[in-house]
């Protein structure tokens, strides 16, 4: 099965990659762009399978059945690198390391590829660091750099890189992929794609978990139960606890796994007091380990906050409907949260469209907060909720 075939609704940008990995003379740098669920990563693991490809026919190439393309897909391909981040940012030791690892010769494919799945998380400073090599790349290596949007990247690198971008798939192509990939129940399947908004990574995670759909479901719930100042509280509250559970959760395995892998190779012992010459190894871990638990509460609360947005972007679709003169309650409108149409309806009539545009511009704001500067989350969510009351 081929490496593009999982790239839905991008047919126009998998056309431009499968044109260049057949040429002779690829473009040396590539900017791939597009909101987050739009498929940047896979888009660009694709495109590395294709340039890699044992495959001896140039139309074939990113065939997805000889070993580079099984290999590249799978992250173990010694002539692809990729590198992303889970912690707030790319290091500048970590570019520095990409500059050197771009300069080794392919093993046995035709090009080096260098994948940076997140650019946008590299300060200026870090992103200087690749620019010569992006500029005067060393002959046979291929960069991939992806973020959400040419401007979160650099002047001074988007200048030196082919730029493509991706679009959010359809709620049914996403659904459809679904259901061929993860075998989900069809119904199941469009309530999930509708729901995650398009985001294909976030509509398999609520289709298979049913802890996630409920914990959406809550959060979505939220402004039916805002009614005075102290329920703004709570709820601000209820949303932080919420996202450093679902951190703690899923990093309290893989950082325990990590600590014991570290000490078994450099042969201490579990338990007990470490020698002097290790406790630096291990308190580095450690602070990476806390760095990533940083960024994954505020990748929850993005993702929460994503999901109060939708509740508010239905109640104004509603009332926009409803200025038109169309019978919202039995509206063909599509709604992100249809099944909770009826509750819509109701919140819908009891504001303006005004005072909803402005309770989507606190979240917003309560988003940028969160995500560009060092306020503190509890306050942050707790302005945001005094706002939508």
């Amino acid at each position: 099965m081929s490496v593009w075939v999982d790239l839905q609704g991008q047919e126009s940008v998998v056309a431009q990659l499968r044109r260049a990995a057949q040429s002779s003379a690829p473009t040396h740098a590539w900017l791939l762009t597009g909101p987050p669920g739009s498929g940047r990563s896979n888009a660009a693991l694709a495109f590395a399978a294709a340039l890699v490809c044992e495959q001896p026919e140039l139309a074939a190439r990113g065939c997805g059945a000889c070993k580079a393309c099984h290999t590249t897909m799978s992250g173990t391909n010694a002539d692809v690198t990729f590198v992303a981040t889970e912690k707030t940012t790319i290091t500048i030791e970590e570019a520095r390391s990409l500059v050197r690892k771009a300069h080794d010769s392919p093993s046995s494919a035709r090009w080096r590829v260098m994948i940076v799945g997140d650019a946008d998380r590299m300060a200026e400073r870090t992103t200087n660091v690749l620019l010569k090599a992006i500029e005067e790349p060393p002959p046979r290596t291929i960069w991939i750099l992806c973020a959400p949007s040419p401007a979160d990247v650099l002047v001074t690198i988007r200048s030196r890189c082919r730029t493509l971008t991706l679009r959010l798939p359809p709620v049914a192509d996403v659904a459809a992929l679904l259901v061929r990939r993860d075998g989900i129940d069809p119904e199941l399947a469009l309530i999930a794609a509708r729901a995650a908004q398009s985001h294909i990574g976030i509509a398999r995670r609520l289709a298979s978990d049913v802890g996630a759909r409920e914990r959406r479901d809550t959060t979505v719930r939220l402004p039916l139960n805002l009614r005075d100042v102290t329920t703004a509280v709570q709820a601000a509250a209820s949303l932080l606890e919420l996202a450093q559970a679902e951190a703690a959760s899923s990093n309290e395995e893989r950082d325990a796994v990590e600590k014991a892998t570290l000490l078994r190779n450099l042969g201490a012992p579990e338990t007990g007091t470490l020698p002097p010459s290790l406790r630096s190894q291990v308190r580095a871990l450690e602070e990476d380990q806390k760095r990533r638990a940083k960024r994954s509460v505020t990748d929850h609360l993005d993702r929460a906050l994503t999901d109060l947005l939708s509740f508010y972007r239905d109640v104004l679709v509603l009332q926009l409907d409803a200025r038109g003169g169309s019978d919202v309650e039995h509206s063909s409108v599509e709604l992100v949260n249809e099944t909770l149409r009826g509750p819509l309806v109701e919140f819908a009539g009891r504001a303006r469209p005004e005072v909803t545009l402005q309770r989507l511009d606190a979240i917003n704001a309560a988003r940028r907060r969160l995500t560009t500067t060092n306020a503190a989350p509890l306050l942050a969510l707790e302005a945001m909720a005094v706002s939508l009351l």
